[in-house]
């Protein structure tokens, strides 16, 4: 599977999906033990909701994401989306709730980035891949969800 071609992704996502939903959050393959989330966002140019699993990694009241885009030239689809509306919803086992996403600026970006890649050595790779410094998502969650 090239993960830059869309529609492989999207067939790849969407088992990643079903599966994620069947089993309460886990995933197994590449993903197994890994701490995933689904990310649903509003499409920017389609206003439509779109789903993406995402590995994930616990900071204190938020939880991070890193749009690596498996270190493609360009951030991920997503990505803007969370530019164009940052509130999201969120899936975490079979918890579903609303987060705000903010992008993260230097120096903090890249001092998490470093944490990330240092507990997941693929995505030291993915930034050794591009020449864009991969973006690191914080994710809110929302007063009074669930």
């Amino acid at each position: 599977m090239n993960p830059h071609n869309r529609l492989d992704l999207q067939k790849y996502n969407q088992s990643n999906i079903e599966e994620f939903r069947a089993n309460a959050g886990r995933l197994g393959g590449p993903f197994e033990g890994a701490t995933m989330l689904l990310l649903t966002t509003v499409g920017a140019k389609t206003g439509l909701s779109r789903t993406n699993p995402l590995m994930y990694f616990a900071d204190g009241n938020r939880y991070l994401i890193a749009a690596s885009y498996a270190g493609g030239p360009n951030n991920p689809p997503w990505y803007y989306n969370l530019l164009a509306t940052p509130i999201v919803e969120v899936e975490m086992g079979t918890e579903r709730f609303q987060a705000r996403a903010e992008i993260l600026n230097e120096p903090e970006r890249a001092t998490l980035y470093a944490r990330i890649a240092s507990t997941y050595p693929m995505f030291a790779e993915y930034q050794r891949q591009t020449t864009r410094p991969i973006p690191v998502i914080a994710l809110y969650r929302q007063q009074g969800t669930r």
